[in-house]
C-alpha cells in the first residue's frame, strides 16, 4: 500500500508534458516496430513474388513505403471487392490480396463470380444505395451507363479531391493502355484499367504452313491460304478445312468454332464487336461516331435510336449479315454440339487440337493455351498464332475492328469515403508498377504501355503466339470496347442474347430477331428519356423516318452491298513483321 502510495505521488509529481513525452516515445516506439514489420514484408514480397519490374527494387521499396504509409488511417479494416473469374483476377485474389494485407495491415475480401453476376451486384448497389462491395472490377462497356447515372465515382475528380492523400504519386495514369476506354465524353476518368484483352483471329499455324494444303487450297480457291483479311476468305478456309481436308491424322477436324446456346452470354459474342466486325457502325476510334457497334447513334452524347428508321444500323443490312453468317457457320463447320455450348463451355475446344481457326477469340486466355497440350510443341512454342481478326464486306478503313476487354476498378458513391479510400489504395496496388508486370506474366492482360515493352516480354513472345507484337504496335487501338453511346449496359445487353438466342434455336427469322431487337433497344431508351434521369447525355430520340431516307445517307446505317466479294488473305509472317516494326500492316 505504502508503495503505491509513493507511485502515484511519483507520478503526479513529473511535469505533464514529460508524462505526455513519455506516451508520445512509446507509440512512436510502437508505430517504428510496425513500421519495421511492414517494410520487411514488403521487402520479402518485392524479392520473392513481384520480380520482374520495370521498377527497380529501391523504386519499388519507395512505392511500398508510401502505401505503408498512405494506409495507417486504415489498419484493421476488412474490405470487400469483386470480380469475375480469369486467371489475372485470381491471381489477384489468392496473392496480392494477400501481401497487400502484410504490407498495409488492410485485409481484402475478394469474391470471383461470373460476369453477369458482377453487373447484378453493381444493379442491387444502385437501387438500394447500400454499400455491397467497397470497389467493383467491371467492363469499360459500362462506361456509357457509369457516366450518365452519376452512382460512380469520377476518378478524376476524386484523385484531386477526397482521394488525393490515398492517390500513389507514380501511378502514372498515362500509362495505361485502356485509359481511352474509361474515361467519359465529358473528359473524365471514371475507371481505373485493371486488365485488358482483345478478341483476336486464331488459327493453327502448323496446318496453315503444310505445303500440301496451301497448294491444295490455291486450287481450289484460286489465292493463298493465309491469315483472312476479310469474312469471304474466312468462310472458305472453314469450308476448306471441314470438307476437304475433314481428318488430320485419323481424327475428324472444324474450320471454325464457337457457341450458340441461349444464355446471357451469347450477347456478348455480339455486343463484343460481332456488328462491328461485319462493318454496321461508322468511322471512328475508340468508337464510330455517330453511329456505335450495338447500331445506336448519338447526336452528340444523346442516344437518338437503334433502328434504321430512327438513324441506327442495329436492323441494318450489315447487322442481319452479321447474324446470317453466325448461324450459317456454327452449323456448317464447327464441331458437334458447339449449337448448345456456352462461353464457357467452348473455350476448352481449342486447346484439343481440332479446329483450325477461330474468328474470335479471346486472348484473356493465353495463358491456358501455352500450356503444354497438342496446341503446344515440345519447345513451349505454340502451333498456333493469333492475328487480326477478318471483317465483313461493310467495314470501312478507320472503322473498330474488334473487341478489347478493359476490366477497370470502379468505386460507387454509395461506399462510405473511408472505406472506399481504403478500397482505392487496394485498386491502386494491384495496377502499380511494382506488381503489375509480374501481374501481366501470370494473367497476360497488359494495362501498361511500359509493362508490354519490358525486356521479359521480348524474351517471352516466341511462346505467346503474337500477343506480344499485337499490343506492341499501333493496330491495338482498333479493337476497343463498348463505348459510351450505350446509356444503360444492363438493361440493354440482355436484349441482345434474347433476341439472337430465337432466331438462333431457329424460333424466328435473322430479319424479324434484329428488327425486334432493334426496336426494343429503342423502347428502353425511349424509358430512359421519359424518366428524364440522365441529364444531358441522357437519350432523345429522333422521330421515325422511312427506313429508306436513312439508307440513302453517307455512313450508318448502310444499304445492302456485295456479300461476297473475293477472298483475300495476307502472310502472317509478313504481318507479323510490320507489328515488330510499328506498323498496323
Amino acid at each position: 500500500m505504502r508503495q503505491l502510495t509513493h507511485r502515484r505521488y511519483w507520478l503526479r509529481s513529473i511535469p505533464i508534458g514529460i508524462v505526455a513525452l513519455v506516451f508520445i516515445l512509446a507509440g512512436s516506439l510502437a508505430w517504428a516496430s510496425s513500421h519495421g514489420a511492414q517494410m520487411k514484408a514488403a521487402q520479402k514480397w518485392v524479392d520473392e513474388e513481384f520480380q520482374p519490374s520495370t521498377l527497380s527494387k529501391a523504386e519499388q521499396m519507395k512505392e511500398m513505403e508510401w502505401f505503408i504509409q498512405a494506409a495507417q488511417p486504415f489498419k484493421g479494416m476488412n474490405i470487400k471487392v469483386v470480380s469475375e473469374t480469369i486467371p489475372t483476377h485470381e491471381y489477384e485474389a489468392k496473392v496480392l490480396a494477400k501481401a497487400f494485407e502484410e504490407i498495409t495491415g488492410i485485409k481484402v475480401s475478394f469474391d470471383l463470380i461470373q460476369e453477369g453476376d458482377v453487373i447484378e451486384k453493381l444493379q442491387s448497389q444502385w437501387a438500394s444505395g447500400e454499400n455491397l462491395y467497397d470497389a467493383y472490377i467491371n467492363d469499360s462497356d459500362l462506361i456509357g451507363t457509369h457516366m450518365r447515372y452519376g452512382h460512380v465515382v469520377p476518378l478524376t475528380d476524386f484523385m484531386k479531391g477526397e482521394g488525393k492523400d490515398v492517390t500513389l504519386p507514380t501511378l502514372d495514369v498515362d500509362d495505361f493502355m485502356g485509359k481511352s476506354f474509361t474515361t467519359g465524353p465529358d473528359g473524365k476518368l471514371y475507371q481505373l484499367p485493371d486488365q485488358q484483352f482483345a478478341n483476336l483471329y486464331w488459327f493453327r499455324y502448323d496446318w496453315f504452313n503444310r505445303p500440301d494444303f496451301k497448294k491444295k487450297f490455291k486450287e481450289i480457291y484460286g489465292y493463298e491460304l493465309g491469315v483472312p483479311v476479310n469474312w469471304s476468305a474466312y468462310e472458305d478456309i472453314a469450308e476448306f478445312f471441314s470438307e476437304h481436308i475433314g481428318e488430320i491424322d485419323g481424327k475428324a477436324i472444324y474450320g471454325h468454332n464457337d457457341y450458340g446456346k441461349k444464355a446471357p452470354d451469347l450477347g456478348w459474342r455480339f455486343t463484343d464487336a460481332w456488328l462491328s466486325m461485319a462493318g454496321a457502325g461508322d468511322k471512328g476510334i475508340p468508337n464510330g461516331v455517330p453511329v456505335d457497334e450495338w447500331g445506336i447513334r448519338v447526336d452528340g452524347c444523346q442516344p437518338v435510336g437503334a433502328s434504321v428508321e430512327r438513324g441506327g444500323a442495329a436492323n441494318g443490312p450489315a447487322a442481319k449479315y452479321a447474324l446470317r453468317k453466325y448461324m450459317e457457320w456454327l452449323r456448317k463447320y464447327a464441331p458437334p454440339g458447339s449449337l448448345g455450348m456456352d462461353f464457357y463451355t467452348y473455350l476448352p475446344v481449342l486447346a484439343k487440337g481440332h479446329v483450325a481457326q477461330q474468328i474470335f477469340w479471346y486472348t484473356a486466355f493465353t495463358s491456358d493455351m501455352v500450356k503444354p497440350g497438342p496446341t503446344v510443341n515440345e519447345d513451349g512454342t505454340p502451333k498456333w498464332r493469333m492475328a487480326p481478326s477478318p471483317h465483313g464486306p461493310y467495314w470501312e478503313e478507320g472503322m473498330k475492328l474488334g473487341y478489347q476487354d478493359c476490366g477497370s476498378w470502379t468505386l460507387m458513391k454509395s461506399t462510405p469515403l473511408e472505406r472506399r479510400k481504403a478500397a482505392w489504395l487496394f485498386a491502386q496496388f494491384c495496377v502499380a508498377k511494382t506488381t503489375s508486370l509480374k501481374k501481366t506474366h501470370v494473367g497476360l492482360t497488359p494495362i501498361r504501355d511500359s509493362d508490354i515493352r519490358h525486356e521479359s516480354f521480348t524474351e517471352r513472345a516466341p511462346k505467346l503466339g503474337g500477343l506480344v507484337e499485337f499490343y506492341r504496335s499501333p493496330a491495338r487501338v482498333a479493337w476497343t470496347p463498348t463505348g459510351t453511346n450505350v446509356p444503360d449496359y444492363p438493361k440493354l445487353a440482355q436484349l441482345w442474347w434474347q433476341n439472337i438466342g430465337e432466331a438462333v434455336s431457329g424460333e424466328v427469322t435473322v430479319d424479324r430477331a434484329m428488327d425486334n431487337l432493334a426496336r426494343e433497344q429503342d423502347r428502353v431508351l425511349q424509358r430512359i428519356q421519359r424518366a428524364n434521369v440522365q441529364g444531358e447525355c441522357g437519350p432523345k430520340l429522333n422521330p421515325k423516318k422511312d427506313p429508306e431516307y436513312w439508307l440513302s445517307q453517307p455512313g450508318s446505317p448502310k444499304a445492302k452491298v456485295d456479300e461476297k466479294p473475293k477472298g483475300e488473305t495476307v502472310d502472317y509472317d509478313g504481318l507479323i513483321q510490320a507489328w515488330r516494326e510499328g506498323r498496323v500492316k
